[in-house]
């Protein structure tokens, strides 16, 4: 009789446990139901890895403020790549409007381009990451007042150091390759930087353009023929997504190629300098939830990065025949740091 009563307690003390269970179950659920939801498009200009870098890092970033803030930051639906293409970009573009969504964060300057003409009217914020030149591309007013529903993070480039530390690693230079692409802006200045450079220095340049992979071997194998002693990239998307194609042939000219941006050294470039793109992600990503926290996005200033950072291939290093201890002597008076790196896709 009293094992019945006790399995009987028992079986009631349950009931009201799971019941109890399930009600707080269903209020956790009510609560997150009932968390305030943004919709944020992020527009990538073509798949690379600094791209996919800085895209990853937004999305982290965007999860972690959702999560600190209790509300949700809805990108998971409005994320797209434009394959390099700008009427692809343009109907993406085209939809996120449609959607109504509530920031759009393009990455690279020919998508912010795209975005920015495309919100002029319904003035939706759109928070850029990676534009080199934001004042020349024409997407602010200025670097500390925006002026209008555009702000972001540049990853502006010191052409200068690129090529002091060229100059260290090997002072005997006579004849530099320039490897870009003209349909991007962000090289414009970069280029120009280099040229007036070298020409202060009475040093040859070779200059070479591609719009795609093909364009941009094809680049590669006249720059071989001229026999340039290096090769300047600045960050163009374009070269970007073909360096995994070009790399080795610069490695049997023994050729070093100077770019600007860690991923390229990660591609097979013998060296990328300038920012750290994980933490440009991140900062963009912070940009945009002040925003829609209530931040006057026309007075935004553009943020602006320490482009102090030197990543060295060891793998080309060593290839193109050149001692990696001697390198890193020869340019750590121009770096912040220097980090190594072998051939990989991605990061």
């Amino acid at each position: 009789m009293k094992r019945k009563l006790l399995a009987g307690i028992m079986s009631v003390m349950m009931v009201f446990g799971l019941a109890a269970c399930s009600s707080s179950t269903e209020s956790d659920e009510a609560k997150s139901s009932d968390a305030k939801s943004y919709k944020v498009g992020i527009v990538k200009y073509v798949d690379d890895a600094s791209l996919d870098q800085i895209e990853e890092n937004v999305q982290k970033e965007l999860d972690a403020k959702g999560e600190e803030l209790g509300v949700k930051f809805d990108y998971a639906d409005y994320t797209f790549s434009g394959q390099a293409d700008a009427t692809t970009i343009n109907s993406i573009v085209a939809q996120l409007v449609s959607d109504e969504v509530d920031v759009i964060i393009p990455i690279a300057t020919p998508t912010a381009q795209i975005c920015q003409s495309a919100t002029e009217e319904n003035q939706i914020p759109v928070v850029f990451a990676a534009v080199s030149d934001p004042v020349g591309a024409k997407l602010v007013d200025s670097m500390d007042a925006p002026g209008a529903n555009i702000t972001g993070t540049s990853d502006a480039l010191n052409t200068e150091a690129i090529f002091d530390m060229m100059l260290a690693t090997n002072p005997d230079i006579k004849k530099v390759g320039l490897l870009y692409s003209k349909s991007e802006d962000s090289s414009k200045k970069p280029i120009e930087d280099a040229k007036a450079y070298l020409d202060a220095k009475g040093i040859a340049y070779v200059e070479k353009t591609g719009t795609d992979t093909n364009e941009v071997t094809s680049a590669v194998d006249a720059l071989v023929a001229e026999n340039v002693d290096a090769v300047f990239t600045p960050t163009d998307n374009t070269v970007m997504n073909a360096e995994l194609s070009i790399y080795e042939k610069f490695v049997e000219a023994k050729i070093p190629h100077y770019t600007g941006a860690d991923s390229f050294a990660l591609n097979g470039a013998f060296l990328g300098f300038g920012v750290d793109y994980a933490g440009l992600g991140k900062e963009t990503a912070d940009m945009a939830v002040e925003i829609l926290m209530g931040a006057d996005i026309s007075s935004t200033p553009v943020k602006t990065f320490d482009n102090g950072i030197a990543t060295i291939n060891t793998d080309t290093c060593s290839a193109i025949g050149l001692d990696l201890d001697a390198v890193k002597k020869a340019i750590e008076p121009h770096v912040t740091s220097i980090n190594e790196t072998t051939t990989k896709e991605s990061f």
